[in-house]
Parts: structure tokens; sequence; C-alpha cells
């Protein structure tokens, strides 16, 4: 895991995207943000990428291809899966059938957007935080 790395956002919805970067601002990460409006743009960028992310946030709900399916492309490639990043669901709701279907996929989180914005807020911090503490292996190509 690539701590220094960038924060990937997978949202399709433009006032979620400035809600996030609001938040990652006002938190002052050092990590670069990069959003992707859809799966499709996401799993482009990862598979060619050398930059390594530290942390992905996804939407399910998306056009082209959507956030299980992202994660499903990701956990299906031994390159990417060996690099540990954490691949977390943030969405609005909390379908049961998203969530089985989202952790049989090896998620390392699935949560519902709070509504406000010290919520939305204090919960990133909790998950970066948290992140910025794990351990993990390190990762040779």
């Amino acid at each position: 895991m690539n701590k220094k790395g960038p924060i990937i956002i997978v949202e399709d919805d433009i006032d979620d995207q400035e809600l996030f970067a609001d938040v990652l601002k006002e938190l002052n990460y050092k990590n670069e943000i990069i959003f992707f409006g859809d799966g499709q743009q996401a799993l482009d960028y990862l598979t060619v990428s050398d930059n390594e992310p530290f942390i992905v946030f996804s939407d399910i709900n998306m056009p082209r291809l959507n956030g299980i399916e992202l994660r499903k492309q990701i956990h299906e490639n031994e390159n990417m899966r060996l690099k540990t990043i954490p691949y977390l669901f943030f969405t609005t709701s909390a379908e049961q059938g998203h969530v089985i279907d989202a952790y049989s996929k090896s998620i390392q989180g699935f949560f519902v957007k709070p509504s406000s914005f010290n919520d939305f807020k204090k919960l990133l911090q909790i998950i970066i935080e948290y992140w910025q503490h794990c351990e993990s292996p390190n990762y040779v190509n």
C-alpha cells in the first residue's frame, strides 16, 4: 500500500465529487486526489498507471462499468490485487444485495454517504487515518 499515493474517487455525481474535494481539502491530506466519472475510466487508469493509489472510494451505481463490476475486475487482476489498495464503497444506500455482493469481491468497507458535511468529514477522516496506520505487505512488481 502506497500511503503517499493518490486518493482515487470513482463517482459519477458532480455534487458528490465536489463534496469529496471540499472535505479532503479541509482535512489537508497531502495525497493527490483523482476523480473518475465511471468505473471504466478508473479501470483504464489503474491498469496502465505506474502511480500506485493509496485508497479507492467508489460509488456503486455508475454508467458504463458500475462499482461492483469495477471491483470484480480489480480483484481478478493479480497484479492489482497484490498491490493491496484499499477499496471502499461510498454510496447513497445500503441495499443488502449490494452489501453481500460487495463483500464477496473482498472490499475493505461499505459506507452510506452521510448527509451532513461534518459527518462526511468525520467519516473520511476516520477511514483515511485507519489506513494510514495499517500495515500491508510491500508490493514488488
